[in-house]
């Protein structure tokens, strides 16, 4: 029994042979791999895209897209990203101006400046529009803005007799009523006295300059009735013909070269209300920016 119990236990004739080929292989395979070169480059490359592809963390621009990337082709090309399993996206939202919260360019900011400085300029040119209703259904007074001013043109008719520079008692309301409008606004007054070209020559007025001149500062004397307008802010000029609006062939067209026309130029307030709103817009406040006001930004 022994013997036999011996003989159950060596090991099979056919395990030898395996091991033997096992060997072989295992030389054959070490010999290849010595004979074989490293591409380092290569290996680099498909290293790092490798990376790029299953979710290595890198850093990328806030407003860049985030692409994936697929390990099936050989460039490794980026993918579109598949849609999200989720039934219900949700995201927390504010109903006050939630298109300036957020900008994803420079122009895009430069825009909501740009509508900062529209509606303060269309504030401004409501409230005059208010004040002077009476006169420009009457057609006697006009109001015009571009980028930066507001013009306040005010024909002869109704407001100076002709050939002189004295006023008469209904523009003298008018501009006192209009100095209380000016003093709620920013800016520089300029004042600008106009005539036909029908040469004048009086004892009072040696030609059109003197009489266009001295309109411009009888409104600037009007205005400074005012207390609270700053005379640093005004500026008196007399253009004579100089500046037509019209031809002074017709006598229509010389009815409307007569006029005195004040000037709101609010070219530095603009300024200060647009670096107010790209400092808001920096500081990731942009919500606030259409609430800021002419004093605010002029007080600075």
């Amino acid at each position: 029994m022994p013997e036999l119990e011996e003989t159950k236990r060596q090991v099979p004739a056919w395990v030898v042979t395996f091991a033997d080929l096992m060997s072989l292989l295992m030389c054959f395979f070490v010999l290849l791999l010595s004979f074989s070169e490293l591409d380092a480059i290569r290996f680099r490359q498909i290293a790092s895209e490798m990376a790029q592809a299953f979710g290595v963390q890198r850093e990328i621009a806030a407003i860049d897209t985030p692409q994936g990337t697929s390990p099936i082709f050989d460039t490794f090309a980026p993918g579109t990203p598949d849609p999200t399993p989720t039934d219900q996206i949700r995201q927390q939202t504010s109903d006050e101006r939630p298109e300036l919260l957020t900008y994803t360019s420079h122009a895009d900011a430069e825009l909501v400046v740009q509508e900062v400085v529209g509606q303060k300029m269309a504030e401004s040119l409501g409230k005059l529009q208010e004040a002077l209703a009476p006169e420009i259904e009457q057609g006697t007074l006009e109001l015009e803005q571009d980028q930066t001013r507001i013009v306040i043109r005010v024909e002869e008719r109704g407001s100076f007799p002709s050939g002189s520079a004295d006023m008469t008692g209904e523009f003298l309301s008018l501009l006192q009523r209009l100095s209380d409008e000016l003093t709620q606004m920013p800016g520089m007054l300029v004042i600008e006295g106009h005539s036909d070209d029908v040469p004048i020559r009086t004892a009072r007025f040696g030609s059109n300059w003197d009489l266009s001149a001295a309109r411009a500062s009888s409104v600037a004397n009007a205005l400074l009735r005012n207390p609270a307008i700053d005379p640093g802010r005004l500026t008196v000029q007399g253009f004579a013909e100089t500046r037509p609006r019209s031809s002074n062939d017709s006598a229509e067209g010389r009815r409307l070269n007569r006029r005195v026309e004040i000037v709101i130029d609010l070219t530095d307030p603009v300024a200060l209300v647009e670096s107010s709103a790209r400092a808001l817009i920096a500081q990731g406040r942009a919500d606030l920016a259409l609430d800021i006001e002419w004093e605010a930004a002029t007080s600075r």
